[in-house]
């Protein structure tokens, strides 16, 4: 097996699971306490899953929405903290093991930035996990600039989550099967991954780095088709830079979710291999057919140990073992 770092790996703080708990609202219930047995665990079961599959490290993520879906802005605030003060107390019992991403209340953009900047130096966190819009805000909202101006600063990774859409798409009423995780989380994420590229978001804070999951979220596959369509000849959308230079100079993607040759080849012809990270997307995802499938998928060996550990540990400063 060749040696991993695993980028989109979930967990849940105690008090979280009112948040969490729609979200699987619609799996069977074996499935739920299954998950929430797994989410809530940081020792036997989650480190047994890791030597399975030859992770060894892990990047930690509240499971979400969290607090983004809390009403209360200070309530939110208050909680975000509490969940990274506990994550890093489980991070100090297994330091080589683990790493966290911070858990933020984009209810107030300046509270956000200053509680990254905390997790990220007091805590000594990668960067934050964004799960999705914030009660219908989205991350290219200009009011969010005092973040992005942070995240920036701190050369802070801000990985961008699905989450559930402000109301269902009426576009997939009376077929339960494609709501959430099947195709409907793919196309908010990638559409709020749109919003920041056409919000100008990149332009403002050239430096800034988001990280998707799902090898993109669709958006390498369809990078012609963005450039094509935003030009004078149709719709002249005003950008210092095309959207696929956006793509491939700011954004980050993980294979979590993603086990099959062919969009894994096609992200790395779009974005070059150096922009793809290993993600086993525990627990929602098997553990063991992640790691066999990027063990076995026919890559060069440069590009695979790239994949699998060394780009996540330049791009997150972690350690090297």
């Amino acid at each position: 097996m060749v040696k991993k770092i695993a980028v989109e790996e979930h967990c849940l703080c105690p008090g979280f699971e009112e948040y969490w708990a729609p979200t699987v609202a619609d799996l069977p219930t074996h499935k739920r306490e299954a998950f929430l047995a797994r989410l809530t665990d940081f020792g036997e079961m989650r480190l047994e899953a890791m030597e399975r599959a030859g992770i060894e490290h892990c990047v930690l993520s509240l499971a979400g929405p969290g607090v983004q879906a809390e009403r209360d802005t200070k309530t939110a605030c208050d909680k975000a903290r509490s969940a990274n003060d506990f994550l890093a107390r489980e991070i100090a019992k297994r330091p080589q093991r683990y790493s966290g991403l911070a858990h933020l209340a984009m209810q107030d953009a300046a509270a956000a930035a200053d509680e990254l900047e905390r997790s990220m130096r007091e805590l000594k966190f990668c960067g934050a996990m964004v799960n999705g819009h914030t009660n219908g805000k989205y991350l290219d909202d200009p009011s969010l600039d005092p973040f992005w101006e942070r995240a920036q600063a701190l050369d802070a990774l801000i990985y961008l989550h699905p989450a559930d859409p402000v109301t269902p798409a009426p576009v997939l009423d009376g077929y339960k099967g494609l709501r959430r995780a099947t195709w409907e989380w793919t196309f908010e994420t990638g559409s709020h991954a749109l919003r920041i590229i056409f919000g100008g978001v990149f332009d403002r804070f050239p430096r800034a780095r988001l990280a998707l999951g799902h090898l993109g979220e669709t958006l390498p596959f369809l990078l012609w088709r963005f450039d094509s369509r935003t030009g004078p000849d149709f719709y002249a959308v005003k950008l210092a830079k095309r959207p696929s230079e956006y793509v491939k100079e700011n954004v980050v993607v993980a294979t979590s979710g993603m086990c099959a040759a062919e969009p894994l080849n096609c992200t790395i012809n779009a974005l070059g291999h150096d922009r793809v990270m290993f993600a086993a997307d525990y627990p929602f995802e098997m553990v063991e057919e992640a790691g066999h499938f990027i063990d076995n998928v026919p890559l060069e060996t440069s590009v695979r140990n790239a994949i699998c550990f060394d780009t996540a540990a330049t791009l997150l400063r972690l350690p090297r073992g």
